[in-house]
């Protein structure tokens, strides 16, 4: 257990979600006029249906996928009669299909971000850091995944599940145990994956708390003409 290890992965986990948590609320309180995606489709329509598309719906997958893979107790999947193996085969196929799209999608969002003089006009130090921040993460995580099609028995996805539920369950001391035998591309992606959370309530990023849950059962709204 080296010292390294304990401040990035039994400390670290805890100061990037107290940020992620309170700074949110500090700024929906103080500065609600923010509280918005800040759209520049006005400002460049070309290709961004496309682009938003293929980055919002690979993004979704690959949260809820390893917000579903890490956090399930295993004796769940083995009820189901999935395998750790199994598991991993399908975490490995449905992740490179999200990942690509996501990579895709995002790939066009930074080059117009970065290359169409309007929309770079327009963009804060902020938008570009969050865009190019989660380009490289998702970057890392394809990368991961030739090295998880070379151990397919499962043993790594069974640690990360232990680190994920050890930090959920305020056991920091068991979580920087089980992330030791982890490879060092797997831990700098879940460094920059809290980094991410970290410098969440100061980015447009917040707008994900705003999603319209409610939209397909709210009552009609009564239009009359003159």
């Amino acid at each position: 257990m080296s010292y390294l290890d304990t401040l990035l992965f039994g400390v670290y986990p805890y100061l990037a979600g107290a940020v992620f948590l309170f700074g949110s609320l500090v700024r929906f309180d103080r500065d609600q006029f923010t509280w918005k995606a800040h759209s520049s489709q006005m400002l460049s329509n070309k290709n961004m249906r496309w682009a938003s598309n293929l980055f919002h719906v690979g993004i979704l997958l690959l949260f809820f996928g390893h917000f579903v893979g890490l956090l399930t107790p295993p004796e769940l999947f083995h009820a189901l009669g999935i395998s750790a193996a199994a598991k991993q085969v399908l975490a490995v196929i449905a992740g490179s299909i999200a990942g690509v799209m996501c990579f895709v999608g995002l790939t066009m969002l930074v080059k117009r971000r970065l290359t169409d003089p309007r929309v770079r006009a327009t963009s804060t130090k902020m938008d570009i850091f969050i865009l190019l921040l989660l380009y490289v993460q998702l970057i890392l995580g394809l990368l991961t995944v030739p090295l998880s099609l070379m151990h397919l028995d499962g043993g790594n996805m069974l640690l990360l599940m232990q680190w994920a539920r050890n930090v959920v369950t305020f056991d920091p001391l068991e979580a920087v145990v089980a992330i030791g035998p982890i490879g060092f591309l797997f831990k700098l992606h879940i460094v920059l994956g809290l980094t991410v959370f970290l410098v969440f309530p100061f980015s447009r990023l917040v707008h994900i708390w705003s999603v319209p849950m409610t939209y397909p059962v709210r009552a009609y709204q009564v239009v009359r003409q003159r």
